[in-house]
């Protein structure tokens, strides 16, 4: 007959101190943040220009009114957003596995890939969505796209596409070099090496910082904006300039948010799931 574990006394006690101390810990960080919001809350509804504000970025009639436009607009951003990612990655790969080669008849194309992740992490990606969006029409060249929204994430793809690719870089050059050994050493090729051995595992260690650039991502599709599409910021940018009230800017602000919070959050887990299982 198997005797059922007991806990001792002093690993109850222990147990029971360790609940008591977060239960502690949790009420003082919810009283201080109470009461750094009611201060905060406080000096800026008693500041001079509040009643101005308030009118201007916290008109809930123009919210209401602009709110169907916007949401529309934001069904445009996310879409862009479902669209350029899966590219992002792949471009970001290839680029990453590119700038890896190492046989002298390929070094045009590592040069190449060195040459596209400098000069696309070093122009601001507003500057290549204006020359996307204005100098790929401009070639009237057959071919060309000409929606607004498709050259948009044409930009963001060659803009995220350098980052991702240094993500991706840093992911495989973090795994040692006595793996791609052991795989060569069992008969497989440099590409298999790379495929069932390496990139598995450097993958893994790069989706949270994946995640923080698809977060940056997605506000970025507001920049698609300053080319014409009929996206979020596009809408409520139409409402402020016919009634001259911001409002319809918060009405995007909060839609932007609500998507990007979930987003970070998550990526937060999983960082925090990566250092658990490292044992850091």
């Amino acid at each position: 007959m198997v005797s059922k574990w007991v806990k001792s006394e002093r690993q109850a006690e222990r147990e029971r101190m360790r609940r008591s101390r977060s239960r502690r810990t949790a009420s003082i960080a919810t009283a201080s943040t109470v009461v750094f919001v009611v201060m905060v809350g406080w000096i800026v509804t008693s500041s001079p220009g509040w009643p101005r504000v308030r009118e201007t970025f916290f008109d809930f009639g123009e919210f209401r009114e602009a709110l169907p436009d916007v949401l529309d607009g934001f069904l445009l951003n996310i879409k862009m957003f479902l669209i350029a990612e899966p590219l992002i990655l792949v471009v970001g790969l290839l680029v990453a596995l590119a700038r890896g080669i190492r046989t002298p008849a390929f070094f045009p194309i590592r040069a190449l890939a060195t040459l596209y992740t400098d000069v696309f992490r070093g122009v601001p990606t507003i500057l290549v969505i204006y020359l996307v969006g204005f100098g790929l029409p401009a070639l009237r060249l057959q071919g060309i796209p000409t929606d607004l929204a498709t050259l948009g994430i044409i930009a963001l793809t060659l803009s995220y596409g350098a980052y991702v690719a240094e993500v991706f870089r840093s992911g495989i050059e973090s795994i040692h070099p006595s793996q791609v050994a052991a795989a060569r050493s069992l008969g497989l090729s440099h590409g298999k090496a790379m495929r069932f051995v390496v990139l598995p595992q450097a993958t893994r260690r790069v989706v949270p910082p994946l995640l923080n650039d698809f977060v940056s991502l997605q506000k970025d599709t507001a920049l698609v904006a300053t080319i014409g599409p009929l996206e979020a910021l596009r809408q409520a940018q139409i409402h402020a300039a016919s009634t001259f009230n911001y409002t319809p800017y918060l009405a995007a602000a909060l839609l932007f948010i609500l998507l990007t919070i979930p987003m970070a959050r998550f990526t937060d887990h999983l960082a925090a799931r990566t250092r658990r299982r490292r044992g850091v």
